[in-house]
């Protein structure tokens, strides 16, 4: 199937000029768009004398679209649509002081935003200085807006992770089986995985080796070995995501901490072995604060050492209850996910139909052409709250896919991310008993 269309309203190339009889030591904006957070950019002072609005400035807010999303925009507002820019003096707009806000409102604009056919062609909404200042105030704001089409392809798992679903290809209302997953316990014996296992033992049958331990013999606090692997519809493994650091609680708590993560290797298929590809760390945010925070790291090579090098390409928190998203986003990086050299299939009619030239993420806004290819919206997967149905959906840049492993690797990653909501628990409570290894039986991948 081919992708699905978004678009991203981009704002960037900030900057400030302020009359010669007012100057401002700090300067911040909030950037708003209606039904969507606002989100927050220092802004840079131009002395008064420059007339360049430099458009070398880094990108100050994106906002992702869906299609859907498009349409209710256009058919509610049509071009009345807007993005605003509020322009504060002092603090730093993230958060306020005894009930006050933290900055004084300088001025504001609002630019509006036409998104008729925003998903088939890139359109410059405004670039260049326009006065904000209140009360007949000079005072100038230099600003890019643009929207940019940005399809990607979403795939949603058909039930939990840890139950091994299916999982769907989504456009619309249509949905096609892609990939199948297989939960596991891996033998956590195996320290080699990663440069060594064979992908022949992926498919491996079950195992049953009686036990003649009790419950109580099993070590009660800790999470180990778990692994999730993604086949294509043949049965080949084309992706694994294996738990290689246990996650265990801090001495004297029941809280997995940051100084201990537990950790996920994301794995690819080559040369008959699985090769290491990222590395996920996940942990819970201290005691008073409900989160789960996580990084993840991607290797240069395909041989995890201790020397190993490593790019972390994503790094944030989501809440416990409420849960939320798993972003990466490479729009101000030039550092961002590998593609396979090798294709076992055209993945898509459009895999490349989002990375042409003029039309890559963030081209207005400090990239060069050459890295154009290299930047931008790489991919997203919901994870839900405690006591909430998990299915995550995954969104990937579809230049960012060439082949059916580069999807399933970001598939694996997003189960990874999943479980790991899990896996970072409090250890006073119980795990559903998919999650929980059976003492009858010892599964071995």
């Amino acid at each position: 199937m081919d992708p699905c269309h978004f678009v991203r309203i981009l704002v960037g190339n900030l900057a400030l000029k302020f009359p010669s009889t007012q100057s401002s030591s700090s300067c911040y904006c909030k950037i708003k768009l209606k039904n969507f957070p606002h989100q927050v950019a220092t802004i840079p002072q131009q002395d008064i004398e420059t007339n360049n609005c430099s458009s070398q400035k880094p990108l100050a807010a994106c906002f992702s679209l869906s299609k859907s999303q498009i349409d209710n925009i256009v058919s509610k507002w049509g071009s009345s649509y807007k993005v605003s820019i509020e322009v504060y003096a002092g603090g730093s707009g993230s958060g306020s002081t005894c009930g006050l806000s933290s900055g004084k409102l300088l001025g504001k604009v609002s630019v509006p935003l036409d998104l008729r056919g925003a998903e088939s062609r890139p359109c410059v909404a405004h670039n260049g200085w326009v006065t904000i200042g209140k009360n007949g105030s000079s005072l100038q704001l230099c600003l890019t807006v643009r929207t940019e089409r940005d399809p990607r392809f979403v795939f949603q798992f058909g039930g939990e992770p840890e139950c091994s679903p299916q999982v769907f290809q989504v456009q619309g209302s249509v949905k096609q089986a892609v990939f199948t997953c297989k939960f596991g316990f891996r033998n956590t014996s195996d320290r080699n995985l990663g440069s060594r296992s064979s992908l022949s033992e992926s498919k491996a049958p079950r195992k049953w080796l009686p036990s003649l331990k009790t419950d109580k013999d099993q070590p009660s606090k800790e999470r180990k070995g778990w692994s999730i692997t993604i086949h294509n519809l043949t049965g080949s493994p084309v992706a694994m995501a294996s738990m290689v650091t246990p996650f265990v609680p801090s001495p004297g708590s029941d809280r997995v901490t940051k100084s201990n993560p537990g950790a996920w290797l994301i794995l690819r298929p080559g040369c008959g072995t699985w090769k290491p590809w990222g590395r996920l760390e996940a942990w819970r945010e201290p005691s008073f604060t409900d989160a789960i925070g996580f990084r993840f790291d991607l290797f240069h090579d395909d041989i995890t050492t201790a020397a190993s090098v490593t790019s972390t390409v994503a790094s944030s928190t989501i809440n416990t209850k409420l849960g939320g998203k798993f972003t990466m986003d490479m729009t101000t990086s030039l550092s961002t996910p590998s593609i396979s050299p090798q294709s076992s299939g055209d993945f898509g009619s459009g895999s490349r139909s989002g990375s042409r030239p003029g039309s890559g993420s963030g081209s207005d806004f400090g990239f060069s052409p050459q890295n154009q290819f290299r930047g931008g919206f790489v991919m997203s997967s919901t994870v839900e709250g405690t006591g909430k149905c998990s299915k995550p959906e995954v969104e990937v840049g579809v230049h960012h896919v060439t082949c059916t492993e580069d999807a399933a690797a970001f598939v694996a990653l997003a189960a990874a991310m999943d479980l790991s909501m899990d896996a970072c628990r409090s250890f006073n409570q119980k795990l559903r008993k998919e999650l929980r290894q059976q003492q009858t039986q010892n599964f071995v991948v």
